[in-house]
């Protein structure tokens, strides 16, 4: 069985990210995947390397050096077909946290959630989209979120991460109009995974109705059948777990 049925066969593929809740999910839907090859997953800590097809690597979003040396890993023996960034940050600690209202605004949370949830994935992107596969289905792929559109802001609040993610959505639509004038099959998107059941998202799910607060591997089911679904035609934009188009 495969989910991956609009990409050629024996997919290259590289998961960054692979120790997250959501990349590890990935990495296991992949790996029983029989469209695909080869997964190349990418992280800071380590991430599950006993599944088949699935060899592990390091990268650092805020180290532009390791980024470059994971592409050169993940196509030492072939082209890629699929790239899905899965890394993100919400919170860290006690200081770094959602911010209620423009008082809790500070330059140092703002500058950290930007490093992660946009600059590292463009900077992956600036090194993996150049490696894919020409001539087939291709698509790179980062997470984004509902709360990153502009246009469906009506609470306000989490200023660092609504900004980070709408700035990420922009990297990605810029991102797809160069890629396609060489990669014309290919697809570049931000993918919302829904409000998922991971450390990012925990302190803040309290209110989330069961049946809207998803298992990494429900979220990750979705997600892959999404991708499956995209095409050219939709490449720069930011599509929701559903298949929905999330306006900016």
């Amino acid at each position: 069985m495969s989910l991956l049925s609009s990409f050629s066969s024996e997919c290259n593929v590289a998961v960054i990210g692979a120790s997250g809740g959501i990349g590890q999910a990935m990495l296991r839907l992949l790996s029983d995947d029989l469209r695909v090859a080869n997964i190349h997953a990418f992280a800071r800590s380590a991430a599950d390397g006993s599944l088949p097809k699935v060899t592990t690597g390091f990268i650092d979003l805020a180290d532009e050096d390791s980024i470059a040396a994971a592409v050169q890993l993940a196509t030492k023996q072939d082209a890629l077909d699929l790239v899905i960034v899965t890394s993100g940050i919400l919170w860290k600690g006690e200081k770094l946290r959602p911010e209620k209202s423009m008082r809790e605004l500070d330059a140092h949370g703002l500058t950290q959630l930007f490093a992660i949830n946009a600059a590292g994935p463009a900077l992956v992107a600036k090194h993996f989209l150049p490696e894919l596969r020409k001539g087939s289905k291709t698509l790179f792929a980062s997470l984004s979120a509902r709360v990153g559109s502009i246009s469906d802001n009506r609470l306000g609040g989490w200023y660092s991460y609504r900004a980070s993610k709408a700035a990420l959505n922009m990297l990605l639509k810029t991102l797809a109009i160069e890629h396609a004038r060489q990669w014309p099959d290919s697809v570049v998107v931000g993918l919302h995974p829904g409000t998922v059941n991971t450390p990012l998202s925990r302190p803040y799910t309290s209110r989330t109705p069961k049946d809207a607060l998803f298992s990494p591997d429900t979220s990750a089911s979705h997600l892959m059948k999404v991708i499956d679904q995209l095409s050219p035609e939709d490449s720069g934009g930011v599509f929701a777990w559903d298949g929905t188009r999330i306006e900016y």
